[in-house]
C-alpha cells in the first residue's frame, strides 16, 4: 500500500476543508474521525459572509445558499439596556446552517474529491520517528483493534482536546479565563429574525440564533461552574431571568438534548512541528462571541492545506514557519480582538464600560459586527472569481 501524503485527524470543517483542497491539489489524503456522520455538535450553526465566501470559492456553497436561512448581521445587547443592530453591509448575508448538515456535506465532498474517508476511527497518539518527527498516527478501529497509520504529513484538526496536540505539548487550556458553554434547541421562542443575537451580561453571555427549521439555537457561555451537574436547568434559569429574553421565551419548549463544552479557551504554543500541522480548534480556540468560529475553522484548514501543497518536499521548519506566518496575517487582529472581548465579559466593570461605550458610539459596534462577518474577505473572494 502506498503511504499517504497526508493523514488528517478530525472530520469537522477544518479537517474536511483541508482534505478537499489537498485532494484537489493532487495529494493522497486519508481523513479520520471518531464519529459516524451525520452527527450533532454544539455550535452557533451560522456561517458569516466570509465563511460562505470560502465555500463558494471551492464550489461548495450551493446547498447553503439555496436552503440556508439568510442572516443580515447581529444584534448585541448589554447590561445597561443598550441594543445595537448591525448589518454585514453591502448586501452581504451570512447563513444559518446546522453543523449536522455542514459537516456531512463537507465530508461527502471530500470523498468525491478522492479523499479516503474513514469513520468511526479514533486517533490515539502520534507516531514519532527516531529524530522526533511525526510520521503518522496510531488509531483504534471500530473493531477495537489498534493500528499504525504512517503518513508523510499529519494535520491535527481534532478539536480543543486534540489527543495529538496535547500529546506533543503544543496546546494547553489557560488558567484564565475559564468558560463553559451549554447549548440546546427550542421551539416557541418569539421574535426570531434575520439576525444572530448576542446578549452580553456580567459573567456570561447568551447566544440566540434562528434555524432553518424555525427553532432557536440557544447557548449560554458562562465563567461559573455553579449547577453544572444540571446544565439544562442552568441554561433555562439564566434565559428566563434575563430581562430581554424572559418574555420571548415564556412559551419556549426544549426539543433537543443539552450539550456542554468546557473549558473553552485553548492556547497553542506553536502551529505545528516537524511532520505535523494544527488546524481548527486544535490550533487554538477563543470562544468566538462574534459568530465567526466556522469561518476561522474553514480558513485555518485551507491555510494548512495550501502550505503543504506548496512544500511537501521542503524542510519541516520552513513548512511550520510558513503556516505560522499565514495564520498571523489571517487571524492576528481578529483573535486579539476576541481575546480582549472575552476578558471584558469576564469582568463586570468591563461589561458596563463596554455597554456605555456602545451606547455612546453605536457606529463603532456596527463596524465591529461588519468586521466580524469578514465582509472584506467576501468581497475579495468575489472579485477573484
Amino acid at each position: 500500500m502506498v503511504m499517504p501524503d497526508v493523514v488528517i485527524s478530525g472530520g469537522g470543517p477544518a479537517g474536511a476543508f483541508a482534505a478537499i483542497r489537498l485532494a484537489r491539489g493532487g495529494a493522497r489524503v486519508i481523513l479520520l474521525d471518531r464519529d459516524n456522520f451525520p452527527r450533532h455538535k454544539l455550535c452557533g450553526d451560522t456561517l458569516n459572509p466570509g465563511g460562505v465566501a470560502l465555500l463558494r470559492s471551492a464550489g461548495l456553497a450551493g446547498p447553503i445558499e439555496a436552503q440556508g436561512l439568510p442572516l443580515d448581521g447581529m444584534v448585541v445587547t448589554g447590561v445597561t439596556g443598550v441594543c445595537i443592530r448591525g448589518t454585514y453591509g453591502h448586501g452581504l448575508v451570512g447563513r444559518a446552517w446546522t453543523r449536522r448538515h455542514l459537516d456531512t456535506q463537507l465530508l461527502e465532498a471530500a470523498a468525491r474529491a478522492g479523499v479516503d474517508v474513514r469513520t468511526p476511527v479514533r486517533v490515539l497518539a502520534p507516531l514519532r520517528g527516531d529524530h522526533g518527527r511525526v510520521e503518522g498516527v496510531r488509531v483504534r478501529l471500530a473493531s477495537g483493534r489498534d493500528e499504525r497509520m504512517p503518513a508523510r504529513w499529519t494535520i491535527a484538526a481534532d478539536g480543543r482536546r486534540s489527543p495529538l496536540a496535547l500529546a506533543l505539548g503544543l496546546i494547553a487550556h489557560p488558567v484564565r479565563p475559564r468558560r463553559w458553554a451549554i447549548g440546546t434547541y427550542a421551539e416557541g421562542v418569539d421574535r426570531l429574525g434575520a439576525f444572530g443575537e448576542m446578549h452580553v451580561r456580567a459573567g456570561h453571555y447568551i447566544g440566540v440564533a434562528p434555524t432553518v427549521e424555525g427553532l432557536a439555537n440557544l447557548c449560554l457561555v458562562t465563567s461559573s461552574r455553579e449547577r453544572m451537574p444540571d446544565p439544562g436547568a442552568r441554561l433555562w434559569d439564566v434565559v428566563r431571568r434575563d430581562p430581554l429574553l424572559r418574555d420571548r421565551c415564556m412559551h419556549a419548549r426544549q426539543v433537543a438534548g443539552v450539550v456542554t463544552l468546557g473549558p473553552l479557551a485553548v492556547d497553542a504554543r506553536a502551529v505545528g512541528m516537524p511532520g505535523l500541522l494544527l488546524a481548527g480548534d486544535a490550533a487554538g480556540f477563543v470562544d468566538p462571541m462574534t459568530g465567526d468560529g466556522i469561518h476561522i475553522a474553514l480558513r485555518g484548514g485551507l491555510l494548512a492545506a495550501e502550505v503543504l501543497l506548496e512544500a511537501l518536499a521542503c524542510d519541516d521548519a520552513a513548512v511550520v514557519a510558513r503556516l505560522s506566518h499565514a495564520r498571523r496575517v489571517a487571524f492576528g487582529a481578529k483573535l486579539r480582538f476576541n481575546r480582549v472581548l472575552r476578558t471584558l465579559v469576564g469582568w463586570p466593570m468591563g461589561v458596563r464600560l463596554g455597554a456605555v461605550g456602545a451606547s455612546l458610539a453605536p457606529a463603532v459596534l456596527r463596524h465591529v459586527i461588519a468586521t466580524a462577518g469578514d465582509a472584506v474577505l467576501d468581497r475579495r473572494v468575489a472579485s477573484a472569481a
